[in-house]
């Protein structure tokens, strides 16, 4: 992995405003003062039976972690350990007085209005999760949770309005044999539009319209951990920071990686049924009013002259035409997103970097109005935790 500067100088290089750390390095928080960059810190798995019994431990911990690199470095939030009640069950009776212990030392410190405290908890804790409407938290859990509640009750928060941030939330870009979604047009499909749907401020369902923060996972792959082959590759950058794909992270401005895609494509999927097919191009290029007159003979696209070729044409002009939006690529289950350029001699699809390219219009990775920060859901389930400070997760905030 690289060092603590050539951390920070990448994280400077594409702007990004907003860092989540699985533990407290050192070096790392000092290469990170004075940036600007408002980082999360993590009270590790394995710390947490110490600082959880002892309030002066959880007060050392502050003095030696946090206290020590403020105001220099831009530490706003603190997340207690890491999918405890899932992965560390024997310290989950504990994790309330971490917080507890954690939160004093802050109050000592003059620093608790300044730097936020949570817990972040795996989606397995909420049970029947589809529909969304029928979720519920898995009871067993309430010895912990309801405390936990309570604690946060009593400074104060406003249990009416808590903004809703998820904690990690990524795709892997490679995997083994048996993990065939693991795949580079997945991890940037999946990306992209986790990127769009916060920054368009979608929301969810039952709160449309409501900003939805997202750290992406993560930073950098990872050659040297174990386990499947999916779970070294959720990075989006090589150790040496080339990218492992092109991503847009703000839509207009900054690039995230070298740009040779321009984001993603809509194409015919490869078992699609042609009657199917045939039925879709005829209402893009009718109904769906999308421009088909390079598809006529004679025009750049009317090669090759079958429905396969002609409605990945239409079916991409629909896609682009109406801005990548949500269900704007399906036509009944025979077209799929991709971020290779389907673009072919010289027919230029639109979209293609270097003609009729779109961006999409979006804000900075983390507006500095934003002021969502905690640790409240977490929707990577990693199989273990994570003690390295090397692994780093991104904020992707929306407008609040």
């Amino acid at each position: 992995m690289p060092g603590s500067t050539e951390i920070v100088s990448l994280l400077k290089a594409q702007s990004i405003q907003h860092v989540r750390l699985y533990d407290a390095d050192r070096a790392l928080l000092l290469a990170l003062a004075n940036t600007g960059i408002r980082v999360t810190v993590s009270v590790p798995n394995d710390q947490l039976l110490g600082i959880g019994q002892s309030n002066a431990t959880a007060a050392n911990w502050v003095t030696r972690n946090v206290i020590a690199h403020v105001p220099a470095t831009n530490i706003t939030a603190i997340c207690v350990g890491s999918e405890v009640l899932t992965t560390l069950p024997n310290a989950a009776p504990i994790i309330v007085s971490a917080i507890n212990f954690i939160h004093s030392a802050l109050v000592a410190a003059n620093l608790d209005q300044q730097i936020k405290i949570s817990s972040p908890h795996s989606s397995s804790i909420i049970l029947d999760s589809f529909p969304p409407s029928q979720a519920f938290f898995n009871r067993t859990w309430n010895p912990v949770m309801v405390p936990m509640l309570k604690f946060l009750q009593s400074t104060d928060l406003n249990f009416t309005n808590i903004p809703i941030m998820v904690t990690e939330s990524g795709w892997p870009s490679k995997g083994d044999s048996s993990e065939s979604d693991a795949t580079v047009d997945n991890a940037n499909t999946y990306n992209s539009n986790l990127i769009r749907h916060v920054l368009n401020n979608t929301g969810t369902p039952k709160h449309p319209g409501i900003a939805v923060s997202t750290y992406i996972y993560e930073l950098y792959n990872e050659d040297l951990r174990s386990g499947p082959v999916s779970e070294k590759n959720w990075g989006l950058f090589y150790a040496n920071g080339e990218p492992v794909y092109t991503l847009h992270l703000t839509g207009a401005g900054i690039i995230f990686a070298n740009d040779t895609t321009n984001q993603t494509f809509c194409v015919t999927k490869s078992n699609a049924d042609p009657k199917m097919l045939q039925a879709a191009l005829d209402w893009a290029c009718g109904p769906g009013k999308v421009d088909c007159s390079p598809l006529l003979q004679g025009q750049p696209c009317y090669e090759p002259d079958n429905v396969v070729a002609h409605s990945t044409y239409a079916f991409n002009a629909y896609y682009q035409k109406m801005d990548k939006s949500p269900g704007s690529c399906d036509f009944k289950g025979v077209a799929t997103v991709t971020t290779t350029d389907p673009s072919h001699g010289s027919c230029i699809f639109p979209g293609s970097h270097g003609r009729k390219g779109t961006r999409t219009n979006g804000t900075s990775l983390a507006p500095s109005n934003s002021t969502s920060s905690g640790c409240l859901s977490q929707y990577h389930d990693n199989g273990g935790f994570f003690t390295s400070s090397l692994i780093l997760v991104l904020l992707l905030c929306a407008v609040v």
